[in-house]
């Protein structure tokens, strides 16, 4: 006890394991209370405190009535294949990209989109492909008449895949940058294909980042709000679960519901990436990863 009282206060502090590191992140761990644990619990607590008085009421009235729980099969309906459909066109983009000489040219090309906003994005494809658009001008030129893409489901899509690409891309690229271009020449040297070098060389070795990049894409496009409002049909088939959080949040000033949808998106987002990183430690043990994911 007398040596631990002789010590000065940094020695103190380094006895118990906290040194000046530890001590540089505590605005960190300070700054994630403030923004992100504490709200999350509140919102949590809100939950549980309908107007009813019924703890599990709000919960009950979700999965009870089909306008509610209705929402998460189209939701998931809309960001599952535009999620899809983002990771398969960066993938070879970005293989194509990597052996460009002006790849930072063409990477801001295509970045370009993430810039303009959700709201810009459907201004635009309202204008474009709106009944009066330039693409459908275009089709009723040629004989092929007007095509609906707006105010329906495939106006959201197409939103949510323009909006999403970009970052999509950008996290496969950094990925597909990282990988040693001297695998890939000594597999071709051997006489490995081009086919046959991504599926053994390249697959195996993005396979986790794949996993990442897809539960971050997919955690963005679940979150559809501004698309599925302008370019969809938010009474009808574009219903996404943001929607009735919006609706009792600031139309009927029902926050403790609000909070409810809230915490049921978390829950499906959070069993989404725990399906996928599974999916990922059972399908990626090669040796380059240092065993399971």
């Amino acid at each position: 006890m007398s040596e631990r009282l002789s010590l000065g206060p940094k020695a103190r502090l380094a006895a118990r394991g906290i040194d000046g590191i530890t001590l540089l992140a505590l605005p960190a761990i300070l700054f994630l209370l403030a923004l992100f644990i504490y709200p999350f619990f509140y919102g949590l607590w809100l939950s549980f405190q309908p107007k009813d008085g019924s703890t599990f009421g709000n919960y009950i009235t979700f999965f009870s009535d089909p306008t509610f729980y209705g929402t998460i099969a189209t939701t998931l309906w809309i960001a599952l294949p535009a999620t899809l459909v983002n990771m398969l066109a960066a993938l070879p983009v970005a293989f194509r990209v990597r052996l460009m000489r002006n790849q930072r040219l063409l990477t801001t090309l295509l970045v370009l989109p993430i810039t303009l906003g959700t709201v810009l994005v459907a201004e635009g494809l309202l204008s474009y492909l709106g009944p009066q658009g330039w693409f459908n001008r275009a089709l009723s030129l040629v004989g092929l008449g007007p095509v609906k893409l707006v105010h329906n489901y495939w106006g959201v899509f197409l939103s949510l895949v323009i909006t999403g690409f970009p970052f999509t891309f950008l996290l496969t690229l950094s990925y597909v940058t990282g990988i040693d271009p001297a695998l890939e020449n000594a597999a071709a040297t051997l006489g490995a294909r081009a086919a046959a070098r991504f599926r053994l060389i390249f697959l195996p070795l993005l396979m986790p980042g794949l996993a990442v990049t897809f539960c971050l894409s997919f955690v963005q496009a679940f979150s559809v709000y501004p698309s599925a409002v302008m370019l969809g049909a938010p009474a009808g088939p574009t219903r996404v679960i943001t929607i009735p959080a919006y609706q009792a949040a600031t139309e009927y000033y029902d926050y403790s519901m609000a909070s409810t949808v809230a915490m049921i998106m978390g829950a499906i987002l959070l069993v989404i990436i725990a399906l996928v990183l599974s999916l990922r430690s059972l399908l990626y043990r090669g040796p380059a990863g240092g065993g399971k994911g």
